[in-house]
């Protein structure tokens, strides 16, 4: 009996590893041309055609229009251009409470393993983070963009999401 609950035990365990990995590998593909993609160069994060662009770290639309963060967060986006140079554009809000707890927040992207430079923002309001994208960097129909914050606010008994900042719209022009 104790051997059919190990066996058990170590089914599940690698089927849970086969599924993170079928997992990794659907989004794999999606970064790379096994497959053509379908997706948008720029969108909206409230836009439902864009909702399996959202790969990681992203709370549910809130007023139909913008969605909340975690720490890390990541998008796929369509090359407008393959292999030439683009700008990348994050629109996003850092609302006064969220700066009253934090005072300040530094933003930082990687698309496809390539850094871009980080930015910190200390004023409340509407922001856009900036950035030129060299043609290396964008050598795919399509590429995975990772975003990094350096704090977010952590959950608590009012809200039980890690919170880093209100997005509205993401894309490469």
């Amino acid at each position: 009996m104790t051997r059919w609950i190990a066996a058990s035990l170590i089914l599940a365990l690698l089927g849970g590893c086969a599924c993170s990995r079928r997992r990794a590998a659907a989004e794999q593909a999606l970064v790379q041309e096994e497959e053509p993609f379908n997706g948008l160069a720029s969108f909206e994060v409230a836009d439902p055609r864009a909702q399996g662009q959202l790969l990681a770290g992203w709370h549910e639309v809130e007023q139909g229009s913008w969605r909340w963060t975690e720490k890390h967060f990541a998008v796929a986006l369509k090359t407008p251009a393959k292999g030439k140079a683009a700008t990348l554009k994050l629109q996003f809000a850092l609302p006064k409470a969220l700066l009253a707890r934090l005072a300040s927040i530094t933003l930082a992207a990687t698309i496809n393993g390539t850094a871009l430079a980080p930015q910190t923002y200390r004023k409340p309001g509407e922001q856009v983070y900036a950035r030129s994208v060299p043609g290396e960097a964008l050598n795919a129909e399509a590429v995975r963009v990772d975003f990094l914050l350096d704090k977010t606010l952590p959950p608590d008994e009012r809200d039980k999401r890690e919170l880093g900042v209100v997005v509205s719209s993401v894309g490469l022009e």
